[in-house]
């Protein structure tokens, strides 16, 4: 116990740089309230002034938490999002940004990863890497993907290539933690062709087996493999299925676990989501959002290709 006590003050420490007079907010939900303690134990122990709020945990990821809570997370220094499913790309999440919170949200978080993998990687490497594939999304116009035979290919231009490295020292910073990804709101109508998903999909953990993405003007109209339909379920039948995210992972010490927190990271991935991604950038507000992991992809961007299998070109 004390050692998860000692690793959630490091995230406070080297991730927030927090100050002894911020106050603290640590956000849970009925599954995940025993991890979520030790991260408020670590901010009571650091003498931070330090609340901890749940809820009940049936709600999917991009879905907005109670009005409460989300109240709460604009009045305070440093919140902490410790959920089964993700409020990373939340109006509550942006709102609070906006009013200067410094927030990181922990999606699905387990122990084991609290104790190694993405938590563990050099931040000035995570940074630097992130920083050189925000800079391709922010220049690009074009995407394509191949996997297997498949190609899925979309617009990215005029939308703004967004870093996530975990580290939110500055008023109104957030994001994942552990973190290490670039990543970017697509043109919502553009998305053509398939893409074969291999590594994990939120909410369901690693893939079976291969599950086949098909999308048309950027709606996903098919999901072919075992978890297709529950992926497909999760997603709705309405705006939850229109192309969200493409991001890149940057993270040299991530692994496949079957959390998407840690997967989306993992350097030589590349992940697409489905539903809201009006918080940043897009137009789509649809109470859900979806990950989708791809290991070892081939990347073009305009044309030019910057990844190889998974190896950076």
């Amino acid at each position: 116990m004390t050692r998860y006590i000692e690793n959630a003050q490091k995230v406070f420490e080297n991730n927030f740089n927090l100050k002894s007079q911020e106050s603290v907010l640590i956000v849970t939900d009925d599954s995940m309230k025993e991890i979520a303690h030790y991260f408020y134990e670590a901010a009571i122990v650091k003498g931070n002034e330090t609340v901890m709020v749940q809820f009940p945990a049936k709600y999917k990821s991009g879905e907005e938490p109670p009005k409460v809570i989300a109240s709460a997370m604009r009045e305070v220094d440093v919140a902490l999002c410790i959920t089964a499913a993700s409020l990373t790309h939340t109006q509550a999440k942006k709102t609070a940004t906006t009013a200067g919170t410094r927030i990181g949200t922990m999606p699905g978080i387990t122990l084991d990863m609290l104790e190694q993998g993405a938590i563990e990687a050099d931040p000035s490497k995570v940074e630097e890497l992130t920083d050189k594939f925000t800079s391709l999304l922010e220049i690009g116009s074009e995407v394509t993907i191949e996997k297997e035979g498949e190609s899925l290919s979309f617009t990215i231009g005029g939308r703004k290539g967004i870093p996530s490295t975990g580290i939110f020292r500055k008023k109104g910073q957030g994001g994942n933690i552990p973190s290490g990804e670039a990543y970017i709101a697509p043109i919502e109508t553009s998305a053509n062709g398939a893409i074969i998903v291999d590594g994990s999909v939120a909410q369901l953990g690693k893939v079976s087996e291969p599950i086949k993405l098909v999308l048309k003007e950027g709606r996903l109209v098919d999901a072919v493999g075992r978890q297709g339909e529950a992926l497909l379920s999760l997603l709705g039948e309405d705006k939850g299925r229109i192309i969200a995210e493409f991001g890149i992972g940057t993270n040299p010490t991530a692994r496949i676990t079957g959390v998407v927190l840690e997967d989306e990271k993992v350097y030589g991935t590349i992940h697409i989501a489905f539903g809201s991604n009006k918080p940043f950038g897009g137009e789509t507000e649809a109470g859900v959002h979806i990950d989708c992991v791809v290991k070892a992809p081939t990347v073009w961007i305009d044309g030019k290709k910057v990844m190889q299998r998974g190896k950076i070109v």
